[in-house]
C-alpha cells in the first residue's frame, strides 16, 4: 500500500481516561480482531497491566480501514505506556507517529498527564486530535472541557470529538478524522534504509524482536542491517506487521511500523531510540533524538532467605532481557547478606519491577530504602557520582553536592491550594507558578527535589485532595544542595543498611523517627541499648531499650534490707560489664520490618 494512504497516529492520555478501551473498540470497527478474539484491555498482555488498569509496554497494531471517500487505509496505531516514568519511550514511539489522539475524560477534564503528553506530542510536532471521551457519563461535563481544552490546552473546541469508547459512540468520527487530519509520512529522496527503534522484547526462541517505523527505504528478510549506536551487522531473519499478533510479510517499506527479527541475541544490543540502516547503502546519519535511558532512582534488593540468592540473580538476569532500563550488579550487606544494587527510570518502575519478582518468580524479596543519583565535587578537583549511601565520600573531602531536581505539575482542587503550598514546602520545593483552569481546580508548577517526592508525596497528595489532585513530573537537572549521610548507630556500631543520605536541615527528624522505629522492633538484652543516628560525630537522635531487668531479689524473703542491696549490687556491676563486651543482636526480620515501614 502507498504512503498516501498510510496514517502513523498513537492515543496520548492521562491515566484511566480511556486509552486502552479505545484501542480496544478500533481493533473491533476496523475487522482487525474477531468476535473470538475479543477481550478488554486487549493490548495489554501483563497480568499486572490489566489489574491497575495502567500500560507498562508499548505495543503497536496495524489495521485497515475503508474511509467514507471509497479508498482503504492503512492505519498504524502505537500503543504507549501513560506515565511519567517511561516518558523517554513515549516520547520515542510518537517519533514514529505523524498525529497523535488526545483523550481527554468529559467527567474528570484536563488532568496533570494530559498537560505532560500533550507537550511531548507538540514537541514532535504532531497533529493532535483532541477526543472528549465518556461523554455518556452522567457525570460529564462537555462544555467546561472544552472551555478547558480552549484555555488551558489552546487547542480549538471546535477541533474536539466527542466519544465514548465503551459504548462505541462516535468511533467513526475518530477514524476519518484521522485520515483527514494527520498527514500521510513523507519518505527521503535518497531511499536509503532509516528505521527508528521505538521498542524491543526478547523472544525465548527467535531473540530479540525490534519493534520499528520504516522513515525511508525498505527492510527485507536476508537484507544486512547495521545499528548507529553499537556500530553492529546483522542479518534480518523476518520482517512483519502486528495484527495484533506478529504476522510476516516479504517487505517493510516507508511509512510501515512493525517489526525486524535479526540475529541479535541479548536485549543490550538494541536501544530505543536507535536508527537502524542498510550495512551496504548505510545512510550517512542517524535520525535525531536517541538518548541513553538512564536509570533515576537505586534501591538495594536482597532476598529475604539467603538460600534464594542465585534464583534471584536468575530472575533479575531474565527481567533485564525483556526491559533493557532496569539495572543490576551485586552488593553485600552485613546486615542483610547478599543482594543487588538495582536502578529504575522512576518509583512505578521500581513497584513494577518488585512485583513482577513477587509473581512471575515467586521471589519473596526485601528492598532497602530508594535513593537517587548525586553529582559529588571533591576538594581536589574530580568529580564523582553516588547512588549509594556506603559510597559517599568523607564531609571534609567533598567540596560541592549537587542532588537531582523535577518540575512537578500538580492539579488540585482549589479549597486545597494551601495544604499542597504546606506540603510543597515541606519537601524543599517552592511554587513558581499557579494556573487556575476553571472554577474549582487550580494547576500548580513546582520545584522540587526528586528524594523527596520518592516515597510518600504522591499518597499524602492524594489523601490531602481526598483522590481529586493528580501530578505528572519531569526531570529538571541538578542543583546544589546541602546533603550529608546519616548513620544509624546501634549501641555504638553503624549498621550500614539503615544509612541514608538526606539533606542537613531533615537530618535529625528523620534520624528520631527511624530511632523510634527500631526501638519498636530491636529486641530488648539485659543491657540498655542506644540507638542513635550520627551525622559526621555529631549524634541528632538519641533513643534507647530499656534492660531486661531478672528479679534477682525473689529468692529473698524476710531477713535484712542489706542482703537485698547486696544483690542489686551485684547485678548493676554484672549488667556494667556485660555494657562494655555484650553484641546487640538484631535479628533478620527487624530489618525487613523496618525497611518495609520505610518502603
Amino acid at each position: 500500500m502507498s504512503t498516501e494512504l498510510t496514517r502513523n497516529f498513537s492515543i496520548i492520555a492521562h491515566i484511566d481516561h480511556g486509552k486502552t478501551t479505545l484501542s480496544d473498540r478500533l481493533l473491533e470497527i476496523t475487522s482487525t480482531i474477531s468476535e473470538r478474539q475479543k477481550q478488554d484491555q486487549l493490548l495489554d498482555s501483563m497480568d499486572l497491566e490489566r489489574e491497575k488498569g495502567i500500560t507498562i509496554k508499548s505495543h503497536p497494531v496495524a489495521m485497515e480501514y475503508t474511509a467514507k471517500d471509497g479508498k482503504t487505509y492503512k492505519l498504524n496505531l502505537l500503543d504507549t505506556p501513560g506515565h511519567v516514568d517511561f516518558t523517554y519511550e513515549v516520547s520515542r514511539s510518537l517519533a514514529a507517529c505523524e498525529g497523535a489522539i488526545l483523550m481527554v475524560d468529559a467527567a474528570q477534564g484536563v488532568e496533570a498527564q494530559t498537560v505532560a503528553n500533550l507537550h511531548l506530542a507538540m514537541n514532535q510536532n504532531l497533529t493532535v486530535i483532541p477526543v472528549l471521551n465518556k461523554i455518556d457519563l452522567p457525570a460529564a461535563d462537555v462544555k467546561k472541557c472544552k472551555r478547558q481544552l480552549e484555555e488551558v490546552l489552546c487547542i480549538p473546541a471546535e477541533d474536539c470529538i466527542p466519544a465514548s469508547a465503551k459504548n462505541g459512540i462516535g468511533i467513526e468520527d475518530i477514524l476519518e478524522a484521522i485520515i483527514q487530519r494527520v498527514p500521510a509520512p513523507s519518505e527521503n529522496p535518497d531511499k536509503l534504509l532509516r528505521c527508528s527503534v521505538f521498542d524491543s522484547v526478547y523472544d525465548t526462541y527467535r531473540g530479540v524482536v525490534s519493534y520499528v517505523r520504516v522513515f525511508s527505504g525498505s527492510v527485507k528478510r536476508g537484507q544486512k542491517v547495521k545499528l548507529f549506536a553499537t556500530d553492529n551487522t546483522y542479518e534480518v531473519k523476518e520482517v512483519g506487521v502486528f495484527t495484533p499478533k506478529m504476522t510476516a510479510r516479504a517487505v517493510l517499506q516507508a511509512g510501515d511500523v512493525g517489526y525486524v527479527i535479526a540475529n541479535m541475541k541479548s536485549a543490550a544490543e538494541v536501544k530505543i531510540g536507535d536508527t537502524m540502516t542498510d550495512a551496504v547503502k548505510p545512510c550517512s546519519e542517524p535520525l535525531p533524538g536517541f538518548k541513553e535511558i538512564q536509570p533515576m532512582v537505586f534501591s538495594g534488593i536482597y532476598p529475604v532467605d539467603t538460600a534464594d540468592y542465585e534464583n534471584l540473580k536468575t530472575a533479575m538476569a531474565k527481567l533485564q532481557i525483556n526491559d533493557p532500563a532496569f539495572t543490576y550488579q551485586q552488593e553485600s550487606s552485613t546486615a542483610l547478606g547478599f543482594g543487588f544494587r538495582c536502578g529504575f527510570l522512576g518509583l512505578l518502575h521500581m513497584e513494577i519491577i518488585q512485583e513482577r519478582l513477587r509473581r512471575e518468580f515467586d521471589m519473596n524479596v526485601i528492598s532497602t530504602y530508594p535513593s537517587v543519583i548525586y553529582h559529588v565535587r571533591l576538594t581536589d578537583g574530580t568529580d564523582t557520582v553516588v547512588d549509594n549511601p556506603t559510597l559517599f565520600p568523607e564531609p571534609q573531602t567533598i567540596d560541592i553536592i549537587e542532588e537531582p531536581i523535577v518540575n512537578v505539575f500538580i492539579m488540585v482542587p482549589g479549597e486545597y491550594i494551601g495544604d499542597m503550598m504546606q506540603l510543597v514546602m515541606e519537601k524543599r520545593g517552592e511554587v513558581t507558578h499557579t494556573e487556575t483552569i476553571d472554577e474549582n481546580r487550580v494547576m500548580l508548577s513546582c520545584v522540587l527535589p526528586l528524594s523527596e517526592i520518592l516515597v510518600d508525596f504522591n499518597d499524602r497528595l492524594k489523601s490531602m485532595t481526598r483522590g481529586y489532585g493528580s501530578m505528572d513530573y519531569e526531570h529538571a537537572g541538578y542543583r546544589e544542595a546541602n546533603m550529608v549521610k546519616m548513620d544509624m548507630l546501634i549501641a555504638g556500631d553503624p549498621v550500614e543498611a539503615f544509612s541514608t543520605i538526606v539533606h542537613r536541615d531533615k537530618a535529625e527528624s528523620y534520624g528520631r523517627a527511624l530511632a523510634m522505629r527500631l526501638k519498636e522492633v530491636i529486641p530488648a538484652h539485659l543491657f540498655v541499648v542506644a540507638i542513635q543516628a550520627a551525622v559526621g560525630g555529631k549524634i541528632v537522635a538519641r533513643e534507647s531499650i530499656s534492660a531486661m531487668r531478672k528479679n534477682v531479689t525473689a529468692k529473698c524473703y524476710g531477713g535484712d534490707i542489706t542482703r537485698k542491696r547486696k544483690l542489686l549490687e551485684k547485678q548493676k556491676e554484672g549488667k556494667k560489664k556485660m555494657k562494655l563486651f555484650g553484641k546487640v543482636n538484631i535479628p533478620q526480620d527487624a530489618f525487613i520490618r523496618v525497611l518495609k515501614t520505610g518502603d
